[in-house]
C-alpha cells in the first residue's frame, strides 16, 4: 500500500519561514516525480512546486518563485518543500502528492497518489 505522510505545518508569522516533508513508502522513491499542492479555504487545490525523480529538474508556481525551494533525498524517500518569506496568502493545507512517472507535472491530474495534507496557517 503507497502512503504519504506529511509533516512540518504549523503557524508562523509572516515573513517565517516553515520546512515541509513528506516522506512516501510503498513504492519506489527514485522512480517517482513529486509534487506540492496546496489549498485554502473556498478555493480550488493550486499547483506549488514539483521535481523529477533525480532531483536535476524543479518547476515552481509564479506566486512562490524566489520564496520556497522544492529538494528530495532519495537515500531518505523524502521530499521537502523549504519556504521563506511567508505571507499570510500562503495559509492552506499543504499536500504531498507522487507521481507514478520520472517527469515532472504541475497538472495535479497527473499524479498517483496524495498525502493527508498539513496545515500551514501565516498570520500577518
Amino acid at each position: 500500500q503507497v502512503q504519504l505522510v506529511e509533516s512540518g505545518g504549523g503557524l508562523v508569522q509572516a515573513g517565517g519561514s516553515l520546512r515541509l516533508s513528506c516522506s512516501l513508502s510503498g513504492r519506489t522513491f527514485s522512480s517517482c516525480a513529486m509534487g506540492w499542492f496546496r489549498q485554502a479555504p473556498g478555493k480550488e487545490r493550486e499547483f506549488v512546486a514539483t521535481i523529477n525523480s533525480s532531483g536535476s529538474s524543479t518547476y515552481y508556481a509564479d506566486s512562490v518563485k524566489g520564496r520556497f525551494t522544492i529538494s528530495r533525498d532519495n537515500a531518505r524517500d523524502t521530499v521537502y518543500l523549504q519556504m521563506n518569506n511567508l505571507k499570510p496568502e500562503d495559509t492552506a493545507v499543504y499536500y504531498c502528492a507522487a507521481r507514478a512517472l520520472p517527469e515532472i507535472a504541475a497538472n495535479p491530474r497527473l499524479y498517483n497518489y496524495w498525502g493527508q495534507g498539513t496545515q500551514v496557517t501565516i498570520s500577518s
